[in-house]
């Protein structure tokens, strides 16, 4: 594929990709934000309200 070289190891199993940006970056950038949400997928949630009410104690948001 082009834009598309794999890393092997010295068996020939692939080990690593390299992504050229230039051909694959919206499909590297949807990789990318896929692979942070599911890291992301267990840590604690924060309501709406509680982050609004946060940020108006600061002042960073109008009542």
């Amino acid at each position: 594929m082009k834009g598309i070289e794999y890393v092997v190891d010295s068996k020939g199993r692939k080990k690593a990709v390299v992504v050229d940006l230039k051909v694959h970056g919206d499909a590297w950038e949807d990789f990318y934000d896929s692979l942070t949400a599911r890291m992301r997928a267990n840590e604690p949630r924060e309501s709406y309200a509680s982050v609004r009410a946060k940020l108006k104690s600061k002042g960073k948001v109008r009542a």
